[in-house]
């Protein structure tokens, strides 16, 4: 079967849910996985992949729709002092040896085993400590901190028909829900709503508006060239590979014939 679309995911982010309701939706259409390191999203996206979950901040070269946000926690060993509280303050830290303050370790097993060896806590995403599974150790959410954000980001040059479908299933969009009236310029989406509009690269929440009430990029909020993410493409102008076949499904992505 030709894959359609490639995702690739960091560590910490499963995509499973959404891998359940494109398989339902577009039982013709696969759509290929690609676990990638923390900072192997460029790489992935200018090789093999056509989108990727990753930790913000991300280039400003790439489109990104912020989707939720990570709880820090404080890494510990289950006999720690600070194992009996339920949150971690900055002043509680200030007692202990940090290992590495966050917000993500840049070696996260290697964090992790000074922990276990009693050295220190380390501060990171609690989607990643649950992910190492370590049973000696345990995590409390540590206060006041931003947390790490999650977002779905693409390039320009691999926008199609079948990442506008992708979008509209991470989004939450119905199988009859139409994506002329979701999309258009100045439509509302349930994802518009809660300010995850698209956005370049590392700023946080949603999207500048343009004018005339509907999304703007960040080429035409800053002045540059109108027409960059923000503008959907009209059917059948993708790039080739991307048209769509008479049902309705995608055909497959823009990285061509897999």
């Amino acid at each position: 079967m030709t894959v359609a679309l490639t995702i690739a995911f960091v560590p910490g982010v499963s995509p499973a849910k959404w891998v359940r309701v494109w398989r339902e939706r577009f039982p013709d259409a696969e759509l290929g996985l690609l676990p990638i390191g923390p900072d192997d999203v460029d790489q992935a996206l200018t090789g093999e992949a056509d989108m990727a979950f990753a930790r913000m901040p991300v280039g400003t070269h790439l489109n990104a729709i912020p989707l939720w946000t990570e709880t820090a926690v404080v890494a510990m060993p289950k006999d720690s002092p600070l194992a009996d509280r339920d949150t971690v303050t900055d002043a509680d830290l200030d007692e202990v040896h940090v290992v590495d303050a966050g917000p993500v370790p840049a070696d996260v097993s290697g964090a992790l085993d000074l922990v276990e060896a009693n050295v220190g806590v380390v501060v990171l995403p609690q989607s990643l400590f649950r992910a190492a599974s370590r049973k000696d150790l345990v995590a409390r959410p540590l206060e006041g901190a931003a947390g790490t954000r999650i977002a779905l980001v693409w390039r320009d040059a691999d926008a199609s028909d079948t990442t506008e479908e992708f979008i509209g299933v991470v989004r939450g969009r119905t199988a009859n829900s139409s994506r002329n009236t979701a999309d258009r310029p100045g439509g509302t989406t349930s994802a518009d709503d809660d300010g995850s509009r698209g956005a370049r690269g590392g700023s946080g929440g949603g999207g500048a508006r343009s004018g005339g009430g509907g999304k703007a990029t960040a080429k035409q909020a800053s002045g540059g060239k109108a027409g960059g993410k923000g503008a959907r493409k009209p059917r059948g102008s993708g790039r080739p590979g991307t048209q769509r076949l008479g049902n309705g499904k995608p055909k497959r992505g823009s990285k061509g014939n897999r």
